[in-house]
């Protein structure tokens, strides 16, 4: 296997000791990206990352129709969404805290906030912990406090297993450390049922197992940036052809789980719509391998783009069907 050299990284708990870059890397690092305009409470939104939080509820909604059967109240809804969207900004802006010395590093998040300096470290700290409390008690007292319970859960998961163990000491990172992204499929269940069960279960390793393929798409579209920020990304050290492939077994992985919902917990359209989409997936990872293989120009964004179609249409489909049931 070939293997890329990755600078050592030995950071403390709040990840304030990544390894300065050298080099070409540090001329590219240094210069300053262009600075957004925004407010300071764009700013703090952005922390948040909306655009995350936005696939985190298309994934928790169709949970909580499938656990109830149809539309659970209105209030439920409201309640759970409104907690999810708190609870996913919280741990998004610990995560931007945590990773703030990384963030300036790379290209791609060097636009954050933290990164252009428009809010203080402190203020994101106490940001994403306050809404962290909001989210955690929204979500006991409008619905009940196993979901309130799997929030907090979600949260800590995301910031310490993931951000402070796991991302910058293996290549196993978004591997085990994104079941925290798979967390909202269970609240949302929890909060309708105050319970869980297979049914769940099988949502959770649909998104658990879609993870990998997802994020190592965008991984290799930004490895010059992981690299000189010094995280292992599978990308970073690991040669194209195996990520390329360990893409392909996962996506397998993914199609496989979500057509176990089908005799499970769901009809005939769920399951059309499953293998058609699956077959789309599927077809997207092994093209990805091929080119790879065979020395191609490999468009990995392409798959990443069909991945976050792929998600949204499986949950969007177990909705249609348990309607039409």
């Amino acid at each position: 296997m070939t293997q890329t050299p990755v600078a050592p990284v030995s950071a403390g708990p709040f990840g304030d000791s990544a390894p300065a870059p050298t080099g070409a890397a540090a001329t590219q690092a240094d210069s300053p990206l262009p600075r957004r305009s925004r407010s300071r409470l764009q700013a703090y939104v952005a922390l948040t990352k909306p655009r995350i939080i936005e696939l985190l509820l298309v994934t928790t909604l169709p949970a909580m129709v499938l656990a109830a059967g149809g539309l659970p109240h209105w209030r439920v809804v409201l309640a759970t969404m409104v907690g999810g969207a708190l609870a996913a900004g919280s741990a998004n802006a610990l995560n931007c805290y945590v990773d703030r010395d990384i963030d300036a590093v790379m290209r791609r998040t060097g636009h954050r906030p933290l990164a252009q300096h428009d809010v203080s470290a402190t203020g994101a700290l106490v940001f994403g912990l306050v809404i962290g409390v909001i989210a955690v008690l929204l979500m006991g007292l409008a619905t009940n406090w196993l979901a309130a319970g799997l929030s907090a859960l979600a949260i800590a998961f995301y910031v310490v297993v993931y951000t402070m163990l796991l991302k910058r000491r293996t290549a196993q990172n978004i591997v085990w450390g994104g079941a925290a992204g798979c967390m909202p499929v269970l609240i949302g269940w929890a909060a309708v049922n105050d319970s869980l069960g297979w049914a769940p279960l099988v949502l959770f390793g649909i998104v658990f197992f879609w993870t990998p393929p997802h994020f190592w798409a965008l991984a290799i579209r930004y490895r010059e940036d992981y690299s000189r920020a010094g995280v292992p990304m599978l990308p970073v050290v690991a040669s194209p052809v195996r990520v390329a492939r360990e893409i392909v077994v996962y996506a397998w992985l993914t199609v496989a789980t979500s057509l176990v919902l089908w005799p499970l917990a769901t009809g005939w359209v769920y399951g059309v719509l499953a293998l058609l989409s699956g077959a789309v997936l599927l077809a997207g990872a092994h093209r990805l391998l091929h080119v790879t293989t065979h020395g191609e120009n490999a468009k990995p964004m392409q798959l990443f783009h069909l991945s976050n179609s792929y998600l949204a249409f499986v949950f969007v489909a177990i909705a249609v069907d348990t309607f039409v049931r």
